[in-house]
């Protein structure tokens, strides 16, 4: 019987991996994010993970032995405390991304400062339509001049879940919509 022994395909596929993931970690950092760019970076990191792993097991023994040395945990050390750090939540800002603000974030916040009026006018529909979905999901408005954030304060719920109510379609009402625009 032939075995593969695992050193000689362990250190190819983290080659392999290593460079997947370089040049498409790159291309993301200068914003060059053609074709398939991010969900291969995302995914076959995954490759990188699992051959970096068998690796490891196929040198065991050469790598327990960084473990006793100052500079080879030093570097492990450095590397892990970046790691950790990086986790923390004062050293980011998640509002942002790549330096500009998430848009998706920002419409959300403009909806839940506006009334029920001008949700109505976003969505094609009246005011008294939205009233009354909000109604019969138990959400009270006693006038649709009212913001999202008011209505929401009033009902004890988070603006979320009234923007949400307002934002659901039925089927009918969206294929409406689609067919008009």
């Amino acid at each position: 019987m032939n075995t593969v022994p695992l050193k000689s395909w362990a250190t190819p596929f983290v080659i392999g991996a290593f460079i997947i993931s370089a040049v498409t970690g790159l291309l993301i950092f200068f914003d060059i994010e053609i074709g398939m760019v991010e969900p291969v970076h995302k995914w076959l990191s995954w490759l990188l993970l699992g051959s970096v792993f068998f690796h490891v097991l196929s040198n065991l023994k050469p790598f327990t032995r960084y473990f006793s040395q100052n500079a080879g945990r030093g570097v492990i050390g450095a590397a892990i405390a970046v790691t950790i750090l990086s986790l923390l939540p004062f050293f980011g800002n998640n509002d942002k991304e790549h330096d500009k603000e998430n848009p998706g974030k920002i419409a959300v916040q403009v909806l839940e400062s506006s009334s029920v009026k001008t949700i109505a006018l976003v969505l094609k529909t009246t005011p008294q339509q939205l009233v009354e979905r909000l109604g019969n999901n138990g959400i009270i408005v006693n006038n649709p001049s009212l913001t999202v954030r008011e209505i929401a304060k009033y009902n004890g719920k988070i603006d979320k879940e009234v923007l949400g109510v307002l934002l659901q379609q039925t089927k009918a009402s969206s294929e409406k919509n689609s067919d008009n625009n």
